[in-house]
């Protein structure tokens, strides 16, 4: 089973920006698609973005297109996700998960948590003044 680990979490204000990493026990990513996920108290956990194991398919929510970039470079373990003008909203722990792909599944990702079958234990990102 894969492992996956988080960091980069932290308090932010409005208008801030971070970049969060997830780092996996394997050589590399290439063979994976990886997601995004968030989970608000009281609320379910949703998809925030996702990333094909080709590379060349990326996904977000409406809520942070144009906000939040996915990257994984070919070859590395590590997938980032950087968030820009972080909103109150934006408040939530963030997972990463990753899903081996078949040679269907490689050009394309899901934003359902259900596809994903590894799971990092998520870090905290608070967005308040």
């Amino acid at each position: 089973q894969l492992q996956l680990v988080e960091s980069g979490g932290g308090r932010v204000q409005p208008g801030g920006s971070l970049t969060l990493s997830c780092a996996a026990s394997s050589a590399t990513l290439d063979y994976y698609r990886v997601g995004w996920f968030r989970q608000a108290p009281g609320k379910e956990r949703e998809g925030v973005s996702c990333k094909s194991s080709s590379g060349g398919h990326t996904n977000y929510t409406d809520s942070v297109n144009g906000r939040f970039t996915i990257s994984r470079s070919d070859g590395s373990n590590i997938v980032y996700l950087q968030m820009s003008n972080l909103k109150p909203e934006d408040t939530a722990v963030y997972y990463c998960a990753a899903a081996l792909s078949s040679f269907y599944t490689r050009f394309s990702c899901s934003l359902v948590p259900a596809e994903y079958g590894d799971w990092g234990r998520g870090t905290q990102v608070t967005v308040s003044s």
